[in-house]
């Protein structure tokens, strides 16, 4: 396996660094605490292109492969996790849309998500039920030849500014995954209301709950066919789980550089306080699981490009880089003492980020079940 970048993903990886250090560092504490995402972000990561890395060129798009796409979040998440989310989301629905839309689908959709046109928003988590996503209980009712969506979607990251849905929708009484179909459309607030949620963490990515009142969608807006969805979005999720995994690892490195520079420059007793095993030790601990962290979801996006199964390195550092960051994070706010816990230095602030990352695209249990499922078999695993 190749460990080095190419040197056209070093330069991507500069450009977006250079962006993120403009554009996006300097309003990262700002956007946390007036709770929304600056009116200016998306056109800005629009006109950088980073709606664009998964879309086909022939659709306007950059047709990156996975590991650029990794280097991307990667970069973006040292300025602000949250900013990552209209990004990976775009990256997310732009590659089921290509591996399953028909080419008249792809033709509509696909350029106005690589122009920032279409703010997207992935619908499947409901009130009812998150982990267990095959239970789909909003409904898609046939009226005039299409259907109308009625029910109710929550947690849903972006829910607040979305101008685009792929909607999950059960539009049969076949049991579980097989009468659940993936529609794609524009969110039309007339027959749509939105609360934004009052979270912990990543207050400026809009999580809502959206209640679809009747919704019109069309045979035209069905993704790969009745019936198909849930099997679609969750093999969607074999690659954003690896790019989430990248985010985290992002995020927590910067607060464990702050925890380090912290113990060469801080005294106690007359001695730096990287002197003592007691501050050192469980920084180096934490050094070494981010890394190794960082590689596996590599390693998954790796997999994905030259067409190898990932589906276990991707779900092992879904529920492996959250856990990690989050205790990488905690260390170093710990290391600063009352300076990381204050909210005047971003470490408190990251903390919370990170912790909404354990929850995002299938709980830590959730992916250790698709794990489990495959190194035992199916009939011997929970």
């Amino acid at each position: 396996m190749e460990f080095l970048l190419t040197d056209k993903q070093h330069a991507l990886g500069e450009k977006v660094r250079a962006f993120t250090k403009e554009r996006i560092t300097p309003y990262y504490q700002d956007s946390d605490r007036q709770g929304r995402l600056r009116a200016a972000l998306i056109p800005e990561l629009a006109a950088e292109g980073l709606f664009a890395l998964r879309v086909p060129e022939e659709y306007g798009g950059l047709g990156l492969d996975a590991v650029s796409t990794g280097v991307v979040l990667e970069e973006l998440a040292r300025g602000d996790l949250t900013a990552c989310y209209p990004v990976l989301n775009a990256a997310l629905v732009a590659g089921i849309l290509t591996a399953n839309g028909s080419p008249e689908q792809r033709e509509r959709w696909l350029p106005a998500i690589a122009r920032g046109d279409a703010v997207v928003a992935f619908c499947m988590t409901e009130p009812g039920h998150g982990t267990d996503a095959a239970a789909v209980e909003l409904r898609a009712h046939p009226r005039g030849g299409g259907w109308r969506l009625t029910g109710e979607k929550t947690s849903i990251m972006l829910g607040a500014y979305a101008t685009h849905g792929m909607i999950f929708a059960r539009t049969s009484d076949e049991p579980r995954a097989r009468g659940v179909t993936a529609f794609y459309t524009r969110l039309d607030d007339r027959y749509l209301a939105r609360s934004t949620l009052r979270d912990l963490g990543s207050r400026s990515g809009g999580r809502a709950t959206l209640i679809f009142d009747g919704l019109p969608v069309t045979p035209s807006d069905v993704v790969g066919g009745p019936g198909l969805g849930f099997a679609q979005g969750m093999r969607g999720f074999d690659y954003s789980r690896a790019l989430i995994a990248l985010m985290c690892v992002s995020v927590a490195s910067l607060s464990l550089s702050d925890a380090l520079s912290h113990a060469r420059h801080r005294e106690a007793f007359d001695q730096p306080l990287g002197r003592f095993q007691g501050i050192s030790f469980p920084l180096t601990e934490h050094a070494t699981y981010l890394h190794a962290a960082r590689l596996l979801a590599y390693e998954a996006l790796w997999r994905n490009d030259v067409g190898l199964e990932h589906r276990v390195e991707a779900n092992m550092a879904k529920w492996w880089a959250p856990k990690a960051a989050v205790e990488a994070a905690h260390q170093a706010l710990l290391t600063l003492g009352h300076f990381g816990y204050s909210e005047e230095r971003p470490l408190a602030q990251r903390l919370r980020d990170l912790i909404g990352t354990q929850l995002a695209d299938g709980t830590a249990n959730a992916t250790k079940l698709v794990v489990a499922r495959e190194l035992l078999g199916r009939e011997f695993a929970p």
